[in-house]
Order: structure tokens, then C-alpha cells, then sequence
């Protein structure tokens, strides 16, 4: 995630004194995404990410902290967050909330083949499955009324074509009835960098700060979009069929699911489209700030609409 907060050794080194994990070896800023600050920590009994939330609350942290630990105690790989001496997961560095979590082997792809589409999509369903015997409840904070209130800040800011384009699917979701659909946890933003590989060998997911209750669909098309998604911003389709299968080998989608498919691609589309456009021509201040690319999604969104 982008550097918002940054900080010093010594601070570092008299957080990490809550835990027990030894002695500050060396930490790292990680410029990759665009919400949270996060570092590479290494001590000497282990290599952990160091997470400081930038916008949720020590209340609102709870849950997906606790849903880290419930899919990693599920055997989904997911990164456990590290407890304190206190046995608690949060803690405050900067004035803001803080955790540490362990760091997982592998690394992210940029370009996975068919083969670890069909690995992800496989881990997602038994993700989904799991996520449905989970007892805490958070709403999706991505939602349809979310993306209604980014349209009215940015409205003047946006070019009369997109203007055009989010009015109008906007009314197109609208209709959609998402409430008769299963519904689980969700990860709600599975790109590839949010996987950790071994080669074929899925490591762990990460990031779960998105996490929310919500349906298992959605889920599947946000990550269809940027796994199976080519450099023209199309998709793959052997990439999607090799999803669409694998996903089914565990979690066979319902009658109303395959129906409501386009409209969770094109749903799923318009809601990374308008977070990124909204970065763009609102930005916010960062140290070392990514800002990424409005347009993928939007040509995802328009050709998601031509092939509905």
C-alpha cells in the first residue's frame, strides 16, 4: 500500500516491545497499492508486514483481523495476524491503529497463466464456503450507494462521456436484486496482488481490509476481472472458463447466479473504475502514493456492457 505514515527506526523498534518477536532487524516501506501504509518488518524471530490503517477505526479493525485468523485456522492460507503479549491484534503506532501480521512466502503475478487462475479460483470457493460459518457481520462499504456518492463528488470533475457511462449504469444496477444471491464473507478486491505463489502453489491471500458480507458472485467477478483480464482490457476466456470451472469444482454456481453474471462483471467493473478515477482527480497526499489507472476498468466496464 502507498507510505503515508512514515516512521523511524526507534519508533519501530519500541512498538515492536509490545510483541514478542525480538529485536528490529531491518523494515522496509512497500509502495504497492493505494489505501493503508505498510512495511517490510524483519526481527529476529520472523519476517512480518506491518500494517497502519489510514482510514478504518480501532472499532471497525476488529473484524477483519479476526476473519485473517478464522480463514487461516480454516486452512485457507491467509497471513494470521500476529498477537501481542496482551493476546490482542491491534495496537496504535502514530496516533493511528496498527497490526502486525505474518509475512507469507511467494510473491504476487503480474501475468498468472490459466493454471493459477484456476488455483485462486478454486481457493475462493472454499473461501466463500468457510466465510459462511462466520459469526460477524460487516456491510460492503463498496456498495451500490457508495459508488452513487463518488459519482456526486467527482461529477464536475468528470468528463461529459464518463459522466454519460456512470449514469447509466448506475441506473442498470439500480434493478439488480443482489439480496436472493448466496452470500458470504468476501474478500471484495482479489487482484493478483493480492495473492501470494510458489510457482503453482497459491501461498496465501492477502489484504482482507476490504472484507465485508456480501455475494459470493460479486466476489468471483472482481477477481475475474483483473486475473482473466487481457492488456487490451478484455478478457481471457480460456483464462475465464478455467475460473468459471474451477470455482464450480467446489461451489456449484445457482440458477440466479449464472443470470446475474453479466451484471456482477459490469458491477464489479464500475466499482474499481470509479475508486480509481475518484484517486485521480481527487488525490490524496502521500509520501510514496500509487495512483492506478482509471481506464482499465472503464474499457472493462464498456466492453462488459457490449457483451452482456
Amino acid at each position: 500500500m502507498s507510505v503515508y505514515t512514515l516512521i523511524e527506526r526507534q519508533q519501530l523498534s519500541e512498538f515492536l516491545y509490545a510483541y514478542d518477536v525480538g529485536q528490529l532487524v531491518d523494515f522496509e516501506g512497500i509502495s504497492a497499492g493505494i489505501e493503508n501504509t505498510n512495511y517490510f518488518v524483519d526481527t529476529e524471530k520472523g519476517r512480518f508486514v506491518l500494517t497502519i490503517f489510514e482510514h478504518h477505526t480501532h472499532q471497525e479493525l476488529g473484524y477483519f483481523l479476526d476473519i485473517m485468523a478464522f480463514m487461516a485456522e480454516h486452512q485457507i492460507p491467509t497471513a494470521h495476524p500476529k498477537a501481542d503479549r496482551q493476546g490482542h491484534y491491534l495496537q496504535t503506532l502514530s496516533d493511528k491503529p496498527a497490526a502486525l501480521v505474518e509475512r507469507l512466502t511467494g510473491k504476487t503475478l503480474e501475468q498468472p497463466d490459466a493454471f493459477q487462475c484456476a488455483v485462486m479460483a478454486k481457493s475462493l470457493a472454499q473461501f466463500h464456503l468457510a466465510g459462511m460459518g462466520f459469526d460477524r457481520y460487516r456491510a460492503n462499504d463498496r456498495d451500490l450507494s457508495w459508488a452513487q456518492s463518488v459519482i456526486a463528488q467527482i461529477q464536475s470533475l468528470m468528463s461529459p462521456e464518463d459522466q454519460v457511462l456512470a449514469g447509466n449504469e448506475f441506473a442498470f444496477q439500480e434493478a439488480i436484486d443482489w439480496t436472493g444471491l448466496p452470500q458470504s464473507v468476501i474478500h471484495a478486491d482479489l487482484f493478483t496482488d493480492n495473492a501470494m505463489f510458489e510457482g503453482q502453489r497459491l501461498t496465501g491471500i492477502i489484504d482482507l481490509y476490504y472484507a465485508c458480507h456480501g455475494a459470493c458472485l460479486y466476489d468471483l467477478a472482481v477477481m475475474v476481472n483483473d486475473w482473466c483480464r487481457t492488456d487490451a482490457h478484455e478478457l481471457d476466456q480460456a483464462k475465464l472458463q478455467a475460473v468459471l470451472s474451477a470455482y464450480q469444482t467446489v461451489r456449484p454456481l445457482t440458477e440466479a447466479e449464472q443470470k446475474a453474471w453479466s451484471a456482477a462483471l459490469r458491477m464489479a467493473a464500475l466499482r474499481f473504475w470509479l475508486s480509481r478515477l475518484k484517486d485521480q482527480l481527487i488525490p490524496r497526499e502521500g509520501e510514496i502514493t500509487m495512483i492506478k489507472n482509471p481506464a482499465v476498468f472503464k474499457d472493462l466496464l464498456v466492453y462488459h456492457r457490449k457483451h452482456r
